[in-house]
């Protein structure tokens, strides 16, 4: 297969070198957004900034261009891999509209609104408003871009209201060390991938407080009732929470040491503020920028998330560490739902 990969940060890497050593021996390009990434990259055959120590493959080509050079070769793939954060699907998406080939995202979580009295869209719902006519999906799941790099044991979800999506991702990363199951509930991984980093930032905050094991438990097990429920409201599969792109997302973002958002939460604890933990993790923390808007969301559907509640007063500073946490511990009994 040919495999375009846009985007060079470590989710990118990591993707493009584990289809490097796919046995079906995959043509494979990554495209960095800045051109002396790019150089430095071909050069030195590493991403220093984001997969320090690891060796790109002598066959990863690695490009930079503008969009538009991009749109020929893009038009040549089996399969477009948009690798971007967040905040740059939209645009990312509305640049690959007309395209005829299957295009998957990797960023996980809601994007900023785009207008006052608005909310954040998950990845599908921005391709449905910029790119509608795209065939597309999400590859996600619990998953560690370090951890893809090197090869180690990982299982993810390809998601897609369209089987040659899904197919053409598992055709393209399914491998010894990479297992890629398909799924038709976008809607339930999306929602999956955004509220367990929101989920991940509370649980940091009770590692750092030093609440013990049984705290982080609870959190974990409210936290999945709570993504559920919201889920369920916007119409996805009860399943789809207790696969890989809900509770083994969020066990793995909630309690992995390489957990950017677990790291905002030790860090909160820690007494630093919010700016001075994103300043020092030096990478993109979805949890702190959808965190909003899950809540936003819930609010709409008449959803309960008071574990995310807590979240959101946290990082506005309504509350301090100590306060967010007794105020869960404050709630009155209720049935486990």
């Amino acid at each position: 297969m040919k495999i375009l990969i846009l985007g060079a940060g470590a989710w990118g890497s990591a993707l493009a070198v584990s289809a490097c050593a796919h046995p079906k021996a995959h043509h494979v390009t990554l495209w960095a957004r800045e051109s002396a990434q790019a150089a430095a990259m071909q050069n030195q055959r590493e991403n220093q900034r984001y997969l320090p120590g690891l060796v790109l493959p002598s066959h990863l080509n690695i490009l930079n261009s503008s969009w538009a050079e991009l749109e020929p070769l893009c038009a040549a793939q089996d399969l477009v891999v948009v690798a971007t954060p967040m905040a740059g699907l939209r645009f990312a998406l509305a640049q690959l509209h007309n395209l005829q080939v299957p295009v998957a995202w990797l960023c996980k979580g809601f994007e900023t609104p785009q207008a006052e009295n608005s909310w954040g869209l998950m990845g599908h719902e921005v391709q449905a408003r910029v790119a509608p006519a795209l065939h597309a999906g999400v590859l996600t799941g619990p998953s560690f871009a370090q951890e893809v790099a090197k090869g180690q044991p990982t299982a993810m979800v390809a998601a897609s209201a369209h089987d040659a999506v899904r197919q053409s991702l598992v055709s393209a990363f399914h491998s010894q060390s990479l297992r890629v199951y398909a799924s038709d509930d976008v809607v339930g991984v999306e929602v999956g991938g955004a509220v367990k980093n929101v989920l991940a930032i509370a649980t940091g905050l009770c590692d750092g407080l030093q609440l013990g094991l049984n705290a982080r438990a609870a959190l974990i097990t409210r936290g999945l009732a709570e993504m559920t429920r919201l889920g369920l409201a916007l119409g996805a599969k009860p399943e789809t929470f207790m696969g890989l792109s809900g509770l083994g997302d969020l066990v793995l973002t909630a309690t992995g040491d390489l957990s950017r958002n677990r790291r905002i939460g030790l860090a909160l604890a820690q007494g630093q503020t919010l700016d001075q933990a994103v300043q020092a993790l030096g990478h993109v923390a979805e949890g702190v920028y959808s965190a909003r808007t899950v809540v936003q969301r819930a609010q709409g559907l008449g959803v309960d998330m008071p574990i995310a509640q807590s979240v959101v007063d946290l990082l506005n500073g309504k509350l301090q560490p100590a306060q967010a946490v007794a105020a869960l511990m404050g709630r009155g009994p209720t049935q486990e739902l």
